[in-house]
């Protein structure tokens, strides 16, 4: 049996590396303009930025790239100015050589046929005539091959425009505060005047308060066993730990549900190009990709577009209406699903993100909706994002969770968002009493807290960011125009994290027992305590 081809992947066949030994590589699907690394199946919707604001607001749009960290796309927007100005000269500078050409081919036909009639009636040609026909064919091809080449240029300034102008991050929201630091909104079921009795325990106090130390205790968590079946970053819930996964997806799904979202159980694996689209890509080629693609077979990696594991079912459900037009009468369109989720958490390590904090496969709610910004009889994408909000927050008070709200500055969007805020809550085993880091976004009363707080939620709005790049369309309502409508998506339940929370937040150290919230116990078996005692 011959030895199997040594796994070369992805991008590497498409490096400048991989071209170095020779082998063939056949393109037999379109490329996203987005990044020419993404094969795109031949169905793809076509994104359709919004070259014309770019252009008219390159210096805005510039500073927005610094605002959010992606400086290596700050000269991006100029870069569109000047080959939008160089196309537009190329088009005009075109006009004129056709024009000839078209005059060239009417003369040279007119020639052609006056030519064959004397060499018909005469017997022989005419010298002259032909040296004339020549010299017209001959002046017609130069003016042809040079109007093919400043057409073959104007084609591809116009695929670096598009190129360029998908690669820019979404402009920001007012809201967003500029630079770093988030800004404190409120908080729940947490007065910074009382902080919590923990904040006084020893160090082995707090440490025996981890939910890795009661998860592993109270049979409820096992990452043993994971580490020898997967590694790090990955668990298995057990026992009581397993049954508090589906009651808090239960949980979530209702509170969803009772608002009037529709419960949709999507894929967890899309095309790659999906996920790329939604916003989901390094901010520049130094940064770690946090999405994990499908390895391919040799037979297949050339000429099948790749697919991606899922960060997050924001990606399936934005991709369900991809390509389609929604009637402005069925918005706003609001959707909850429940999936697993995968992330590569590159370079993520440390005492802060040990046990179910960071992990690389989870189970999710998640929300996501689309809105008409542009009928002023509809919800716009502000009222979704509020409502969204306003669920958020019930779940996470009625699960007596201490939390604060943020709203992220412009150093923590991603591509999509326009605007986006977190909620985080306490989590005891992350305090470090001599923390020293920088707090000028909360409260002074409680800096000794800073580094245990941890996100729990996000929400977000990401105007027409993700529905032009999907090409998904509303078509109906006061205005007979076709708009891209605004989406918005976010958290409703991060299953690990709160599942964390709820065991160092609810523990009960001297009947060594897990309070559980009463919203969860009608999916548990109406269990009140987990351990000893439960």
């Amino acid at each position: 049996m011959a030895a199997p081809s040594p796994y070369i992947c992805f991008n590497c066949r498409v490096s400048s590396r991989y071209s170095l030994l020779k082998l063939p590589f056949r393109r037999r699907f379109s490329v996203t303009p987005r990044n020419p690394q993404i094969l795109r199946p031949a169905t793809a919707p076509k994104p359709t930025p919004d070259i014309k604001h770019i252009r008219q607001n390159a210096d805005l749009y510039a500073q927005n790239c610094i605002d959010r960290n992606y400086a290596g796309h700050a000269e991006d927007p100029l870069k569109i100015q000047a080959l939008y100005e160089e196309a537009r000269q190329l088009d005009h500078d075109l006009k004129t050589p056709r024009s000839r050409i078209k005059q060239l081919e009417k003369t040279i036909a007119k020639l052609s046929i006056a030519a064959r009639q004397d060499a018909t009636k005469e017997g022989n040609g005419d010298d002259t005539a032909a040296r004339e026909l020549a010299g017209l064919k001959s002046e017609a091809q130069q003016l042809k091959d040079e109007s093919a080449a400043m057409a073959a240029r104007k084609s591809i300034c116009d695929s670096d425009i598009h190129r360029l102008a998908l690669s820019l991050p979404n402009l920001s929201s007012a809201e967003t505060p500029i630079g770093d630091d988030p800004r404190l909104i409120k908080y729940l079921n947490f007065d910074p005047q009382a902080p919590p009795a923990w904040t006084s325990q020893s160090p082995a106090e707090l440490r025996a308060r981890s939910h890795v130390t009661i998860g592993t205790e109270l049979g409820l968590i096992d990452f043993t066993s994971s580490a020898t079946t997967t590694g790090w970053g990955w668990y298995f819930l057990i026992n009581e730990g397993a049954m508090l996964e589906q009651a808090l997806v239960q949980y979530a799904l209702s509170v969803a549900r009772r608002r009037g979202w529709k419960t949709v159980a999507p894929p967890s694996i899309v095309y790659s190009y999906i996920a790329d689209a939604c916003g989901f890509q390094p901010r520049d080629q130094h940064n770690e990709q946090q999405i994990w693609s499908i390895e391919q077979n040799e037979r297949d990696r050339d000429n099948k577009p790749p697919r991606s594991l899922t960060g997050t079912a924001e990606i399936p459900l934005a991709a369900m209406y991809a390509g389609r037009d929604i009637n402005a009468k069925d918005l706003p369109l609001k959707l909850v699903g429940a999936s697993r989720c995968y992330r590569a958490e590159a370079g993520s390590r440390g005492v802060d993100t040990k046990g179910l904090y960071r992990v690389h496969e989870f189970t999710k709610v998640e929300l996501f909706g689309w809105a008409d910004n542009v009928d002023s009889t509809a919800k716009t994408s502000d009222d979704l994002f509020a409502e969204l909000l306003d669920m958020q927050t019930e779940i996470l008070t009625s699960l007596h969770l201490p939390c604060r709200v943020l709203e992220m500055p412009t150093s923590d969007l991603g591509a999509s968002a326009s605007r986006k805020r977190d909620i985080e809550a306490l989590f005891p085993s992350r305090f470090r009493p001599t923390n020293e880091e920088s707090t000028s976004a909360v409260d002074p009363s409680v800096q000794r807290l800073e580094s245990a707080w941890g996100e729990v939620t996000s929400a977000s709005i990401c105007t027409d960011y993700q529905s032009r790049r999907l090409a998904t369309r509303v078509r109906g309502g006061t205005t007979k125009d076709s708009r891209f409508p605004h989406t918005v998506n976010g958290t409703a339940m991060a299953v690990p994290r709160v599942l964390a929370a709820i065991l160092e937040n609810g523990w009960d150290a001297e009947r060594g027992v897990v309070v559980v919230p009463e919203v969860l116990r009608p999916w548990i078996d109406g269990m009140e305590t987990i351990g000893k005692q439960g």
